[in-house]
């Protein structure tokens, strides 16, 4: 998927649903880690605090937590429609 950078949505916003919708289709199971701030920067072409932004959207609906020194995983039940 593709940002689009000149609509109204944040782009943090936009990178959380791609990383939610990859939760929601089993790309990243539970259990398991999504990728890093890196990652999102390399993925995405933005910048550390929105990768940053994006994560801490997910962990605000209940998709992932993060654990200090070790990345940000999907949570076991993850909410349907978050």
């Amino acid at each position: 998927m593709t940002l689009d950078l000149d609509g109204p949505e944040p782009l943090y916003e936009q990178i959380a649903a791609v990383l939610a919708a990859r939760i929601a289709d089993g790309t990243y199971p539970p259990r398991r880690r999504i990728p890093s701030e890196a990652q999102i920067v390399d993925e995405f072409g933005v910048s550390r605090p929105t990768a940053r932004a994006a994560v801490q959207v997910l962990v605000e609906r209940g998709l992932v937590q993060t654990v200090r020194g070790k990345g940000s995983f999907v949570v076991d039940n993850p909410p349907a429609n978050p």
